[in-house]
């Protein structure tokens, strides 16, 4: 018993690592989690003592418990069922594909990230990028109601923005592009509560999945953001609504009323708006290489480090008329959906904002060419746009100084100069000029 035994090294490392990982996987793990899982749980209940929207439990269930739960779903069975008679597979591959589909939606939120981490740098990051400033406030929470936040896309930083706005009322679950499936962002979004949604090989069994989920998450109540856009405006303008989404929602009925929160967003300049308007001009998708974004970060640092930075003007953001999808359905439409889609996207554009770049910018395409032309041009504006509801922002400054601001901002960029007190655009930056004008309202009320 007690006579000693010679082993190769090899071996004996061998034998420690088997027992170490036994160790931490029966005894350290399950205690870590633990600690982990009732930390959680404290801050979550402080969170829901003073957020108007709680948090609720399908949000905060296991990732694994919820994508069970789905793939089980008498919906999504009977589309696995058709799924394997269409394609002539056995049922249980049909339904290995629905849990792959489910694995890839459903994501699995962490409030510590969310509200520790993700917040602050939201925050950090819009007020040292931009002058933002918010009309309007959304309504109060109800518990008896799904709060669906419907937005449109001008950014990538319409994220970063509205989920620092609204980190003192609720947590978000975005439904997010195929762009950020790719590591880091992947695990990053889903522990910040994002879904996933697929723009290309779909098939009617990927779409079921995808509508049990939404359909799931609205009757529990958890608060949503939707961008019926679909993807970035390429040209600057609101563009027809895609249906998918409002879709779902809008099917899944049950006894919680949805109030659809209309949010408008503007920008005196896009971060990607060189990007967005190379894409309209070639084929494929909008992307971005990570070479661009390292390029654009070193910029940003050198700019920084040498005080040459200078923030990119007005983030402005407001809230229009709730819309309550019951009553809405209850006056009866052709085509539902289509019908909600259209008001929701009427209600974002009649309160959005309206900024001095956009202004000038419509004043320069029109044929102004020196800075009284163009401060007259934005006082005409001003009036126009006076006693409605899109709020207009630097409008109790002087004209000529609102124009000067947004011109030298023009200046910098390099997209007009000035030439013996006239200003001259760059010939190749009219499709900028152009891109801002459109995000102008159409209306003026």
């Amino acid at each position: 018993m007690l006579r000693t035994v010679e082993i190769p090294l090899w071996a004996l490392m061998l034998l420690v690592a088997f027992a170490a990982v036994t160790f931490a996987s029966h005894f350290l793990f399950p205690s870590v989690r633990w600690f982990l899982r009732r930390r959680a749980e404290r801050l979550v209940a402080r969170l829901n003592a003073r957020l108007r929207h709680p948090i609720q439990p399908f949000k905060l269930a296991r990732r694994a418990d919820t994508v069970m739960r789905l793939v089980h779903d008498p919906a999504v069975a009977e589309a696995i069922a058709e799924h394997a008679r269409k394609e002539g597979v056995p049922e249980e591959v049909a339904f290995e594909t629905a849990r792959r589909y489910a694995r890839e939606i459903v994501p699995g939120f962490s409030a510590t990230l969310y509200f520790s981490v993700a917040m602050r740098l939201a925050r950090w990051l819009s007020k040292h990028l931009y002058r933002v400033r918010v009309s309007g406030a959304p309504p109060p929470g109800d518990p008896d109601t799904t709060t669906v936040f419907v937005m449109n896309h001008r950014s990538n930083m319409d994220y970063v923005l509205v989920t620092w706005l609204l980190a003192g009322e609720t947590s978000l679950a975005y439904a997010v592009g195929e762009w950020a499936r790719r590591w880091p962002l992947r695990p990053l979004i889903r522990a910040l509560g994002g879904y996933f949604v697929r723009r290309r090989d779909l098939n009617p069994l990927y779409r079921r999945v995808l509508a049990r989920y939404v359909q799931r998450a609205t009757a529990a109540g958890v608060t949503q953001a939707v961008f019926p856009e679909g993807r970035l405006s390429r040209d600057g303008a609101l563009q027809p609504p895609k249906l998918g989404i409002l879709h779902y929602v809008a099917e899944g009925g049950g006894a919680r009323d949805v109030r659809f929160v209309p949010v408008a967003l503007n920008y005196e300049r896009v971060i990607e708006d060189r990007s967005l308007l190379a894409a309209r001009e070639g084929p494929g998708a909008f992307r971005l290489h990570w070479w661009q974004v390292a390029r654009y970060l070193l910029r940003h640092v050198q700019l920084r480090l040498t005080g040459r930075f200078t923030r990119f003007g007005y983030a402005a953001v407001s809230y229009g008329e709730p819309l309550s999808l019951r009553a809405f359905l209850a006056d009866g439409h052709h085509d539902p959906t289509e019908a909600l889609g259209g008001a929701l996207m009427a209600r974002v554009e009649a309160v959005l904002p309206v900024l001095p770049v956009p202004l000038v910018a419509e004043a320069l395409l029109a044929g102004h060419a020196t800075l009284p032309a163009v401060a007259g041009h934005l006082e005409r504006r001003a009036r126009a746009f006076a006693g409605g509801r899109h709020p207009l922002h630097h409008a109790a400054d002087a004209p000529r100084d609102v124009a000067l601001a947004a011109l030298r901002m023009l200046e910098v960029r390099g997209v007009v100069r000035w030439e013996e007190g006239r200003i001259a655009v760059d010939g190749g930056q009219i499709g900028l000029l152009r891109f801002y004008a459109r995000t102008l309202p159409t209306g003026e009320s």
